[in-house]
């Protein structure tokens, strides 16, 4: 029997579309169904790339008989959570509540109304590990929602109050201030693997927020382990199977601690998250494998991961042929066979070994200083390099004549926005002006095709289709955090406007101004049970503290203080919470060394492109500067901290000021490096 998912422009959904489940995607016909048939929903969330919802589909939503009781019992939806964040908020919210974990696939029942009242994640088809099989699952609830109806409303109505609370970002419970770093920076510390790297046990996560929350600390407070933390972890992680040693990019995150064994799906918003931070500590370090590994990531998803208009796709699935991580592992002869006299070297410097790694095959990675495996195979440390290179470019090529893993082709504009950051700010720092027209090649998409006429955001786009769903607060945020990046790197002023145009509507639409933050749906977004408003960093960085940067950004642009105020309120009401639990926090961290560490504006007043005014932008640039906005133009541009600027002598001209309180303005990169310093 044909479902509901035909017309949908989710991969992930229409992996669904033959299934005999008579799925519906989230819809007013699904919900009405519901009420009219009084039936409980069973609601299914999860996304293209993830393995175990492949693994639920074939044992369950394929099976006839399964299918069947679903289809008799319950009114089926099935939500892609990467499109509705919404939803897949407040019921995993809900699943946490009610059985003290979540992940995806996501299961949960609701009432015809939408109210929760039982979930879990993965549910096998038969009983085991303690849990009872799907269908066992679903027998019992039938039979409840015939026999114990009021009860599973009295559960639903508990669950639904508990998630209405809304999070209170208007107390300051202590004034921010340098001496909490410390506190936290010695939290992070308690869980670090000194040894590997990360944080905790497995499975490990790359942590993108805390290194550039690490980052900066040194660079702000020189906490010389908060660098050691950084470095260990990112030498740790481009080091092991969990990065692409053939084809860059990294996968999901590492199933052991040692960083070897990849979940192999590979997700736009990690590879742009882990390239902005290995960029930042290449600032700061100088070290070349940071540089090779943010080049290699971003062509990579030039390469693999962008629509020809602009756009970048979502992700690659973790399996291939039915298999995880098949595209990606090799064997020993293999390597022989295709390597020659090479194969020798290679498999010393990636570990490669007739009994494999992983599941008797093996996963590529690096545990053998290039120094030793050159001694050991009698040839140079340069010639070792060449040769490694060349053997690498085969082996893609072959591997690329492999069955790809499933591509989700759709594109998000909240993941977009983290991509464009990453490429404009690759783009200055590494002069790389391929980058630099990637990210303006990427806005010029985003605005054409996910803006609407009167300056809303959509959420996903897939090409033959129209650009669909209202966007959320990451959209609004994250993108016009990658907007200032681009106007940092081009000082095009279309893009500074866009960010401040999008930090209105943010202020406008979303904003909590009786508990403070913001919602992560817009004022006009469909009704659900609960408006929630999520302040933890997960795989990405939290919405609120997003928005927040933004605003701290663009109050130093255009001397709005309002914009300050909102963000320093809601960061200062999150002093316990970052001390406390610094890695889920890390973005309000580096908010708060933002606030604390005072700031600076650099506006240059010259053509950006000519070579006095290039001068001062490169010195400006120079180091590794997150406390620092910077402009340049000339006085009538419509960027306010330009306004009224002055050339000295007719040369490129320098302000350098802290909250809008200005130095004398000098012309010369000398005397501009010691004011910055």
């Amino acid at each position: 029997m044909p479902n509901k998912l035909a017309q949908e422009t989710s991969p992930y959904l229409l992996q669904h579309v033959e299934n005999p489940v008579e799925w519906y995607p989230w819809s007013e016909e699904a919900l009405e169904k519901a009420q009219a048939e009084n039936k409980p929903i069973l609601l299914s969330i999860g996304y293209a790339a993830c393995h175990w919802c492949h693994v639920m589909a074939r044992e369950s939503f394929e099976d006839p008989a399964t299918a069947a009781f679903m289809n008799s019992h319950f009114v089926n939806i099935k939500v892609d959570r990467e499109e509705r964040p919404d939803l897949d908020a407040i019921y995993m919210q809900a699943v946490v509540a009610m059985s003290g974990q979540g992940g995806w696939p996501m299961t949960v029942f609701l009432t015809p109304e939408g109210r929760p009242f039982y979930g879990g994640t993965y549910f096998p088809p038969a009983p085991r590990y303690g849990m009872p099989s799907f269908i066992q699952l679903m027998q019992s609830i039938a039979n409840a929602w015939e026999t114990k109806r009021d009860d599973i409303v009295q559960s639903a109505g508990d669950i639904t109050n508990h998630l209405q609370r809304t999070a209170n970002l208007t107390g300051q419970e202590d004034v921010l201030s340098p001496g909490m770093f410390g506190k936290a920076t010695a939290a992070l510390a308690q869980t670090f693997d000194h040894e590997r790297g990360g944080f905790g046990g497995a499975p490990k996560f790359p942590p993108s927020m805390t290194l550039e929350y690490l980052l900066q600390s040194f660079v702000l407070h020189k906490d010389s382990r908060a660098l050691h933390m950084a470095e260990t972890t990112l030498k740790m992680m481009a080091y092991g199977g969990m990065y692409d040693q053939l084809g860059g990019g990294f996968a999901r995150y590492s199933t052991d601690v040692n960083w070897l064994v990849p979940h192999f799906e590979k997700m736009l918003y990690d590879n742009a998250l882990l390239a902005r931070a290995y960029l930042h500590a290449y600032q700061v370090t100088q070290e070349p494998l940071y540089r090779r590994i943010v080049e290699e990531t971003l062509d990579f998803v030039v390469r693999e991961l962008r629509h020809e208009d602009g756009g970048f796709y979502s992700s690659y699935d973790a399996d291939s042929e039915g298999e995880e991580g098949k595209f990606y592992v090799w064997s020993a002869a293999e390597i022989d066979e295709h390597l020659g006299e090479d194969a020798e070297l290679f498999k010393l410097y990636y570990d490669v070994t007739e009994q494999g790694n992983w599941e008797g095959t093996n996963i590529l990675h690096i545990n053998k200083d290039l120094e030793e495996v050159a001694w050991a195979t009698k040839m140079s440390e340069a010639k070792a390099a060449e040769r490694l290179a060349a053997a690498r470019q085969k082996l893609y090529d072959i591997r690329a004549r492999r069955v790809w893993p499933g591509l989700d082709d759709k594109v998000l504009t909240a993941w977009n926005g983290l991509m464009l950051a990453a490429f404009a700010e690759a783009g200055r720092v590494l002069e790389r002006p391929d980058y630099t027209a990637t990210a303006v090649h990427n806005a010029q998409f985003l605005y054409q095709t996910m803006r609407t006429e009167n300056g809303r955001l959509l959420r996903t786009w897939k090409d033959g289709a129209q650009a669909r769903y209202n966007g959320y607060l990451e959209d609004y945020a994250y993108l016009a955090d990658g907007l200032l990046a681009l106007y940092q790197t081009t000082f095009d002023e279309q893009w500074f406007t866009w960010a401040h145009e999008l930090a209105e509507l943010m202020l406008t639409h979303f904003r909590d101004t009786e508990n403070g933050g913001f919602y992560d749906t817009s004022d006009d977004h469909e009704a659900l049970i609960h408006r929630p408003k999520d302040l933890q960093d997960n795989a990405v960085p939290s919405a609120n503290a997003m928005a927040a940067h933004v605003l701290l950004k663009l109050s130093l642009y255009t001397g709005s203080s309002p914009y300050w105020e909102v963000a320093e309120t809601a960061v200062s009401s999150l002093y316990g919470a970052m001390v406390q639990h610094p890695n889920a926090f890390a973005h309000w961290l580096c908010a708060a060394v933002f606030i604390t560490s005072q700031p600076q504006e650099v506006a240059i007043i010259g053509d950006p492109g000519l070579p006095d005014a290039t001068a001062l932008i490169d010195t400006t640039f120079a180091a590794f500067r997150p406390n620092l906005v910077v402009a340049s133009g000339d006085s009538t541009s419509s960027v306010p901290l330009l306004a009224d600027r002055k050339r000295l002598d007719n040369k490129a001209t320098a302000y350098v000021c802290r909250r809008f309180v200005c130095q004398q303005p000098v012309n010369s990169p000398e005397l501009l490096a010691e004011q910055l310093s």
